[in-house]
């Protein structure tokens, strides 16, 4: 049916479309062509590495970067602080941004303040206390060097929660209407009716959460003395400024052969790319139409 369309489109929607595909395949390409390239290092050996010979394909094809990086207890530590961040962190996001969202939802005669509400929000968005201030406060709340400095600190997306009042106003008021009628409560009309219908938003903004908490590197920087509490971003962070003095101190004449530091350093990032790279298929169907259905009223 595509194809039969563009046979009979005119001449410059020909083109715009080839255009186009051109532009998108360019791209693609500028965003896979670095991440091969770190994969390629990953399974390369080290000498090929250092001589410049490894591009988009592996030379001296090993695995001994990847056997070298699962077995460091300094890596497998923070891979499960920042498994455990996400576990515990999107919950919690997802949890304030839909309860946060949905009073701020409704249209000024069933909500006076609203108005007041949503600018309190956004002008947090939109304008910083500064770092000192923001390190000052944790500090003051006793959560420096523990777990939910992570956590905390984050737990608002204050830009989730104006994606996701959006989307429910786009909903029909008609249908919460008929529920009060029928002698629904609003938390039985928000869990029941509001979240199910919103599930493209949501799923949205779970990918959204997923990416930020996995992703987020300074705030381990920051708020963690003790390198052995550090998610695995700011591990890689750490790891990439430093030298890894471990490796040339190894006394395996194999891993000297087959291993140096630029290809543990690539093995490292790639592995940490992973989990968020098995998540984003089973979500991406919906982001699309949620960011576009929840775009429309403010």
């Amino acid at each position: 049916m595509e194809m039969s369309v563009f046979k009979h489109a005119s001449l410059g929607r020909k083109t715009f479309v080839i255009v186009n595909y051109f532009i998108l395949f360019g791209a693609a390409a500028v965003c896979l062509l670095p991440m091969i390239h770190v994969l390629a290092v990953s399974f390369s050996a080290s000498a090929a590495v250092s001589s410049g010979q490894v591009k988009l394909w592996p030379v001296g094809f090993n695995v001994d970067s990847y056997n070298y990086v699962l077995q460091k207890p300094e890596f497998m530590t923070s891979f499960l602080i920042s498994l455990k961040r996400v576990l515990v962190g999107v919950p919690l996001n997802m949890l304030l941004t839909i309860l946060i969202a949905y009073p701020l939802s409704k249209e000024r005669s069933q909500f006076k303040w609203r108005s007041v509400y949503v600018w309190f929000f956004v002008v947090t968005m939109l304008f910083s206390g500064g770092l000192i201030p923001w390190y000052m406060t944790i500090k003051a709340t006793g959560l420096i060097d523990t777990f939910w400095a992570l956590i905390i600190p984050s737990a608002v997306p204050i830009f989730n929660v104006i994606l996701l009042l959006n989307f429910f106003r786009s909903l029909p008021q008609e249908i919460e209407e008929a529920a009060l009628i029928d002698g629904a409560n609003v938390w039985k009309i928000l869990w029941k009716i509001y979240v199910p219908l919103s599930a493209p938003a949501i799923a949205t903004l779970v990918l959204f959460c997923i990416v930020t908490q996995w992703n987020s590197w300074f705030e381990g920087l920051m708020l963690l003395n003790d390198p052995r509490g550090y998610p695995l971003q700011t591990y890689l962070q750490t790891v990439i400024v430093n030298r890894d003095l471990s490796l040339s101190m190894s006394a395996d004449w194999r891993s000297m052969v087959n291993v140096s530091d630029r290809t543990t350093k690539a093995a490292q990032i790639f592995v940490a790319t992973v989990p968020v790279l098995c998540v984003y298929p089973f979500l991406q169907k919906y982001f699309t139409s949620g960011i576009v259905l929840g775009s429309v009223k403010g």
